[in-house]
């Protein structure tokens, strides 16, 4: 049999406060898995009921027991999927679409280059990365219409329009 962890009743209380205050679904699930733990329900009874596997069970437990509520509440992914806010992105860009408005054109290279040392490292293995960027900041892809090489003519095309049945 593995540890059993103790929950005090100060802990119960503030985690019954907290399920009156919750409103996400997601951590309402993991006080109810605190509160049946609390009342000695079997880990692999919980399991059933809140979803989760007996080891995430009994290490939810644990990281409440040893850091509180935070570890409970809080969204625990350890990154922010970007690297710059919203408003530093914004505020790099700006140098360049003054650029764009002016006619210039601009490269993609050169606004990856500052955004690489904005960043402090290269973004060559998160491909795509900057055009994420610029789309999250509405820029897009303008390019002249492409032509054929062996387009005819425009009077070649009149011609031949000529010589068909009408």
């Amino acid at each position: 049999m593995g540890l059993h962890f103790h929950i005090r009743k100060e802990q119960i209380e503030e985690i019954k406060t907290m399920q009156k205050k919750n409103k996400n679904k997601s951590v309402e699930r993991r006080l109810k898995t605190l509160l049946l733990y609390a009342e000695g329900k079997p880990r692999t009874e919980i399991a059933k009921q809140a979803g989760y596997s007996t080891s995430h069970i009994s290490k939810l437990v644990s990281k409440f027991l040893d850091n509180g509520m935070v570890t409970v509440l809080g969204c625990n992914y350890k990154s922010n999927r970007r690297n710059l806010s919203y408003e530093e992105e914004a505020k790099l860009l700006e140098k360049y679409k003054k650029q764009a408005e002016q006619g210039q054109i601009v490269e993609i290279s050169e606004i990856k280059r500052a955004y690489e040392e904005a960043i402090g490292r290269s973004t060559d293995k998160s491909r795509g990365q900057i055009y994420r960027v610029l789309e999250r900041h509405g820029w897009r892809k303008v390019m002249p219409r492409s032509k054929h090489p062996n387009k005819a003519s425009d009077e070649d095309i009149e011609a031949s329009k000529k010589l068909t049945k009408q």
